[in-house]
């Protein structure tokens, strides 16, 4: 467990930090330029727009609970600009990312493939765009940013995934590929290159079900270990070869068999040992892989990720959590700096707005709830949930919901 006594503080903090750091850019946005030198990005908002609406536009933080705090975007491009903020204020020396990523709104499978940038050694958060021209918010927020440039990333400032605008005045890397296997492998080889070897454990995801792949992409910013994609028919050749390149890796397979069959799991046996972690539904899947550890934890002892495990392994209180709907897969790249850092918490997806699911209900029952005992409230862990999104992605109610569900209570009464 990981005390979270601070958690509240911080996410106040964050909400003020990057609210005013929106207000203040907003006045300085009207030319579509920035102290920073980077030029060629489209104003957010227009001169005059109010506060106001420059926060929304940018999804930052708006509503915070007691246990939670609301990325108040519109779309997943709103998000991932309100998450990067949140993650890199940008307002003092030290918060300033050295280097950000531009993945293509058009291919959900390499924006979620993208959040592996988030890890060491690059700490890359995602932002997202079209082919032609920056999104106001996107726009906004790397002007923002103003990333310095990545060493591990040969100076980058930016790495541009697939097809996106190339912002004059900064020095981006490129990473191209031919549709989504080929640009999913292609990144994995760019993080791979960064990192100086290719990781030992892969994800596998379907290439057809995005809400079953969207919870790899908080795992990949917060491990380093890429996401790549496969099909109901078999293995596509470009993740054939990225499995190769990985020598004989672990291999873990997101989703049940009715997402990706038996079939394809022996086929994926030629390239490593292959395990797989999911379960029917969208909740229920990201639920399994939020809890699952490779070895497993052993029966009645506590359970924890450790060096040389595979999965988050979290049963136990004091944790983040990360809630996004399932609908909305652009919204899991957006988010998954939030996984790579703070509170490094799982992915859990809502299907339905205005209902928390039954199991995430039962996981936050079964294991988030913190007790106390007569030492008191502040001898406790506290929990902190992100919730992703404006209420017509995720309502007030479930929010509040699970607001109630990561309170400290006296142990007595306790689930």
């Amino acid at each position: 467990m990981r005390p979270r006594a601070l958690a509240r503080t911080r996410a106040l903090t964050a909400v003020r930090a990057v609210a005013a750091v929106a207000a203040t850019a907003l006045i300085a946005s009207g030319c579509g330029s920035s102290s920073s030198g980077v030029t060629g990005l489209a104003p957010a908002g227009g001169v005059g727009a109010n506060d106001a609406h420059a926060a929304r536009a940018l999804g930052i933080p708006a509503l915070a609970t007691g246990n939670t705090t609301r990325v108040n975007g519109a779309d997943p491009v709103a998000d991932a600009a309100g998450v990067a903020l949140a993650v890199y204020p940008s307002a003092a020396q030290g918060s300033h990312p050295a280097v950000v990523t531009l993945a293509p709104t058009g291919d959900w499978q390499a924006a979620i493939a993208s959040s592996v940038l988030m890890a060491p050694p690059l700490h890359a958060p995602v932002l997202l765009s079209g082919p032609r021209t920056l999104p106001a918010a996107t726009a906004q927020a790397l002007s923002i940013l103003s990333p310095a440039g990545s060493g591990a990333a040969g100076g980058a400032q930016l790495i541009r995934v697939g097809p996106v605008p190339s912002p004059t005045g900064m020095r981006s890397a490129p990473v191209a590929g031919s549709g989504p296997y080929a640009l999913a492998a292609a990144i994995d080889r760019f993080a791979a290159a960064v990192a100086g070897r290719p990781s030992a454990d892969v994800v596998i995801a379907s290439a057809a079900a995005p809400a079953y792949a969207m919870p790899a992409a908080g795992w990949a910013a917060e491990s380093g270990d890429p996401v790549l994609f496969v099909n109901a028919s078999g293995v596509p050749e470009a993740t054939r070869q990225a499995l190769l390149a990985h020598g004989r890796p672990h291999i873990y397979v997101l989703g049940p068999p009715s997402v990706i069959p038996g079939s394809v799991m022996s086929q994926l046996s030629a390239y490593g040992p292959v395990k797989r972690v999911g379960a029917d539904g969208a909740a229920a899947n990201s639920v399994a892989f939020a809890a699952y550890r490779d070895p497993p934890c052993a029966y009645g002892q506590p359970c924890a990720h450790v060096p040389g495990s595979f999965g988050w392994a979290i049963r136990s209180p004091g944790h983040g959590y990360v809630l996004i709907n399932a609908s909305r897969p652009l919204d899991a790249a957006a988010a998954a700096a939030l996984s790579g850092s703070a509170d490094f918490g799982p992915q859990l997806l809502i299907e339905d707005p205005t209902t928390l699911p039954r199991a995430v209900l039962d996981y936050f029952l079964n294991y988030a709830t913190p007790g106390y005992t007569q030492e008191g409230p502040t001898a406790a862990v506290y929990n902190h949930g992100w919730v992703i999104g404006d209420p017509s992605a995720i309502s007030l109610s479930v929010q509040a919901r699970m607001d109630g569900l990561l309170q400290a209570i006296p142990q007595s009464t306790a689930p």
